[in-house]
């Protein structure tokens, strides 16, 4: 069977960056599943391009915010004729600035930076649409001061913008799962207080909240008190990745 030459599709780029609940670890039952497209695709780390899909890890369906968004994207028609979604994978479970992951000289910031120029190299008609962000519970962890935070987030997306000529390119960020912050030993607030200010002081940037979301322990149709408190459930997921379109709209 012939490879698919996808320097032949126009696609319309969302960057999907940040940590685990980005990258999407969401479990449970959703009414209405997202199925797959052969207008949406992923560009995953190995630098393949396969169907956007949900994954599964032993005989658990684990969801992400971005299939929602791109499923309210075409239902809205912003999805021109003769284009399609490409989904750039970037997030990295358990990741953080403390560590220099996301740093401007970071693996997982070089990493991003070229997957995006891949992307755009495909076609020259390719174009960015949004950066979607969800990260901060590592560095909550590692009580990182928030002007270095700051710096780095900062930092991170104006990069992004400068580098590949956007200035005013979508950028939304996340609140974390609202039990998880409750319980926590070393309070959010720093970090999320921090996030929040990053997109006020940002042009085309905003917040999205969390209220009401719970996680995959809270989720009695899928974790059902499993422990794992910091991930959105597959539900939460769905509803997020709407909340994150929403926002969206609002800025474009």
């Amino acid at each position: 069977m012939a490879l698919r030459d996808f320097s032949k599709e126009k696609f319309d780029i969302i960057i999907q960056a940040g940590q685990s609940n980005s990258n999407g670890r969401g479990e449970g039952w959703v009414d209405n599943p997202y199925e797959p497209s052969e207008n949406v695709w992923y560009l995953t780390p190995e630098y393949t391009i396969e169907m956007a899909r949900e994954y599964v890890s032993k005989n658990v369906i684990w969801s992400n915010a971005s299939l929602s968004f791109v499923r309210k994207y075409m239902e809205a028609g912003m999805l021109n004729e003769g284009r399609k979604l490409l989904i750039l994978r970037t997030a990295v479970d358990g990741t953080s600035f403390s560590e220099k992951r996301w740093t401007m000289d970071g693996d997982l910031y070089l990493r991003m930076m070229d997957m995006i120029r891949t992307a755009l190299e495909l076609n020259p008609e390719n174009r960015l649409v949004a950066i979607l962000w969800h990260q901060g519970e590592n560095d909550v962890y590692f009580q990182m001061p928030p002007e270095e935070y700051y710096k780095n987030l900062s930092g991170l997306v104006l990069s992004i913008r400068d580098t590949f000529g956007t200035p005013a390119l979508p950028y939304i960020a996340g609140d974390f799962v609202p039990g998880w912050k409750k319980i926590y030993p070393v309070s959010p607030d720093p970090i999320l207080n921090t996030i929040k200010r990053v997109c006020e002081d940002l042009d085309s940037a905003v917040f999205v909240n969390s209220d009401g979301l719970i996680s995959n322990h809270e989720d009695v149709t899928g974790g059902n008190g499993n422990g794992d408190d910091i991930h959105f459930c597959r539900s939460s997921m769905y509803e997020y990745g709407e909340r994150y379109f929403e926002a969206f709209c609002g800025l474009v």
